[in-house]
């Protein structure tokens, strides 16, 4: 939206976790947000121009000016994304899935801004991080979100024990997550290394009609079976 206003803001725009109506899980606000904004900081244009279209199908397409976010990124571009709020434009942040800056590189965007002097707008929308806390019965007074686990088996399962001994030692739930393909194997590794009574929450394809969201203990677990595989999901632990 082009206004008078010397600096645009940076509006942190959240997407959906999956394939559902935006509305459902979405304010309103974000639709108004996506029909003003013209310049988006993106992961990845062709899945980011499917969310604007279908939260805002008047929208135009042609008048979108999308910039990649990824890996592929070339980091000396990056501190050029923020030009069009310098001059006056606002502009959106919309990651792959879920909230920006939250376990995602949007984060180094949001901390230009402040560097920048750019207003950071973070807008309500569904993070798979606090809704699998919200929904595991753990300690939400204190808990840790502690990203991916190492891929090394003897790391992954020092990593266990040792996020095991820390949510003992301090009462703190302790979240982490994996590449979905990964999650049959992760899983494997959790029963075996974890001790029986420590709790477990599988919290998969969250606001989605398949969601699952289970919390036992480990030796509960060791009884039932569950497929995870590609299905995005988040782990936590409380010993």
């Amino acid at each position: 939206m082009s206004n008078d206003r010397k600096t645009g803001k940076l509006y942190l725009i959240p997407s959906t976790m999956g394939a559902v109506e935006p509305l459902e899980v979405l304010p309103i606000s974000v639709k108004r947000v996506i029909e003003q904004v013209d310049h988006y900081i993106v992961e990845n244009e062709k899945t980011a121009r499917h969310f604007i279209k279908h939260v805002s199908p008047r929208k135009s397409q042609p008048s979108l000016k999308l910039y990649p976010l990824n890996k592929f990124t070339d980091p000396t571009e990056i501190p050029t994304y923020l030009d069009p709020c310098l001059q006056g434009e606002d502009m959106g942040v919309i990651s792959e899935a879920g909230c920006p800056g939250v376990a995602d590189p949007g984060a180094s965007v949001v901390d230009l801004a402040h560097q920048k002097k750019i207003e950071v707008v973070p807008l309500v929308g569904p993070s798979s991080i606090l809704l699998a806390m919200m929904a595991s019965g753990m300690n939400g007074q204190n808990f840790a979100f502690n990203g991916y686990l190492p891929i090394d088996k003897n790391e992954r399962r020092n990593s266990i024990k040792q996020l095991e001994r820390r949510s003992a030692e301090s009462e703190q739930s302790q979240i982490f997550i994996e590449t979905p393909y990964r999650n049959d194997k992760l899983m494997y590794d959790l029963v075996k290394n974890l001790k029986p009574t420590t709790r477990l929450c599988i919290a998969a394809d969250i606001t989605l009609s398949t969601q699952y969201i289970k919390t036992k203990t480990i030796a509960e677990w060791e009884k039932q079976e569950v497929s995870l595989h590609k299905r995005p999901a988040i782990f936590i632990i409380h010993a």
